[in-house]
């Protein structure tokens, strides 16, 4: 029996190292399989985040570019690039440009505002002040850089009347046909406020023009100019006193707008979140920003040329042509927010907007004029100045009662078509000096047949014809 104790002893004994070797072999074994297992769940998780980012860079593509209707103008930027290269014909590189950069101008303007999603206010109005008159900064900084002093003022001044006028009065007329059942009411204190900033922006203007058009300047030709950047500067820190006051200081001054947006914060849940992320959003304003600084560049230097072949005046492409453009996207944001019984929003996007230019947008162009050495000043002429000022005056007293219909919107509009046939009829002050002079001169020295055609081309030039030809043959007929 003891032998056979002996036996079963030394048999579990065997039997033990032998389970254990087992047992190690088996849990070696699963962690085999379980690392092998690991890794293939691990590269999976990375191409599933690899799809997902690829699905959302889809995603950002198909809302900032395929689902707005108005992008269907964007291969005209291109286009004229290339006739730009090709033809040499300034109209058509003009034209495509100019339909080229109002569907750029109107996405800018939306990504600005998802951008000011993730912002906050306070850096939202920044933004807003920053990018929202981008396309009309961008345009000018060429025009400046190329030493047109005049297109830059003239366009600028016809963002402000576009705003003032042409987007508010649109505004309030489909607002006024859309609730015609009800008179629309704004905040008195908003309006107020701006027509203020407005005024100043206005007498900023008028005290250089009118020390210049009196000859009163202490040092001929720097008292104007050094006015000017002094009084830019001025209004520079006035427009970061009331960004500080608006944003800051006294917000409840303007929490209308965020008590609407809280009233219909029901019926406009897609409009109130975010379509696009935080980088999506940086990086699409990069890329709008510089696709508009390159049709900038050619719509800059095909104005003059298309002013000589379409017979137009620079002052009109100036003034009413480029500030449509640049102003798209105010428009179409203004006319839906007045549709939606949102007009404090829209006074912030017309007349706030008329406020940047003025008080940020122009001083920022003679601060830079100053760096860059180009004497760019607020002489803005007598007629451009009136016209800003009678202007201001006539949309103060529309905003006065705080209260909104389409009668308003009708006058505001028609006031714009004034605006505009003046400016088609209206021509430079500093050509019409200099090409009376020559053709006083001319018929004086040869009042016959060939004195009246040079009269003929001098009035042709100052029309905003044929003004190379017709200044080069003046000069050389009076050498």
């Amino acid at each position: 029996m003891g032998s056979v104790g002996d036996k079963l002893d030394i048999e579990s004994d065997e039997e033990i190292p032998f389970s254990s070797s087992h047992a190690t072999n088996k849990t070696e074994s699963l962690h085999f399989e379980s690392a092998h297992m690991a890794s293939p769940r691990s590269f999976y998780s990375s191409r599933v985040l690899r799809k997902m980012h690829q699905i959302s860079y889809f995603r950002s593509i198909y809302i900032v570019i395929l689902k707005a209707k108005i992008n269907v103008l964007v291969p005209f930027g291109p286009l004229a690039i290339l006739l730009h290269y090709l033809t040499k014909k300034h109209e058509w590189v003009f034209f495509f440009s100019l339909v080229g950069i109002t569907p750029l101008a109107e996405r800018l303007g939306y990504v600005t505002e998802q951008l000011a999603f993730y912002t906050g206010p306070t850096v939202g109005g920044l933004l807003n002040a920053t990018f929202g008159n981008a396309t009309e900064m961008i345009i000018s900084l060429y025009a400046l850089n190329n030493g047109m002093m005049r297109v830059v003022k003239q366009s600028l001044l016809g963002s402000i009347l576009s705003n003032m006028l042409l987007v508010l009065g649109c505004a309030f007329f489909c607002g006024g046909i859309v609730h015609h059942q009800k008179v629309q009411v704004f905040s008195k204190a908003t309006a107020l406020v701006n027509s203020g900033l407005l005024l100043m922006a206005v007498m900023g203007l008028l005290f250089p023009a009118v020390l210049h058009f009196t000859h009163t300047e202490v040092h001929f030709g720097k008292s104007e100019l050094a006015l000017s950047r002094f009084s830019s500067c001025i209004m520079l820190v006035a427009y970061a006193s009331y960004l500080f006051f608006q944003l800051k200081s006294q917000p409840n001054l303007y929490s209308s707008n965020d008590e609407d947006r809280e009233n219909n914060a029901e019926n406009s849940d897609e409009e109130e979140a975010p379509e696009i992320t935080q980088w999506e959003a940086i990086g699409w304003l990069a890329i709008l920003t510089v696709w508009i600084s390159v049709l900038s560049g050619y719509l800059v230097d095909a104005i003059e040329g298309a002013s000589d072949s379409m017979n137009m005046p620079v002052s009109f492409i100036s003034v009413i042509l480029l500030p449509i453009v640049g102003n798209a996207a105010e428009h179409a944001s203004a006319i839906m927010f007045a549709m939606k019984d949102k007009l404090d929003i829209t006074l912030g996007v017309a007349i706030g907007s008329s406020t940047q230019i003025s008080m940020f947008v122009i001083p920022f162009c003679v601060v830079v004029g100053w760096f860059m050495g180009k004497p760019m000043d607020l002489n803005f002429q007598l007629f451009e100045t009136a016209t800003l000022f009678i202007t201001v005056l006539v949309v103060a007293f529309m905003l006065q009662e705080g209260t909104s219909n389409y009668f308003k919107g009708l006058m505001l509009i028609l006031c714009y078509l004034i605006v505009a046939a003046s400016f088609f009829v209206h021509v430079d002050p500093s050509k019409v000096s200099y090409f009376i002079i020559i053709i006083i001169l001319v018929q004086r020295r040869q009042p016959d047949s060939k004195g009246k055609q040079m009269k003929q081309k001098g009035n042709k030039y100052a029309q905003g014809g044929d003004t190379h030809a017709s200044a080069n043959e003046l000069l050389d007929y009076w050498r």
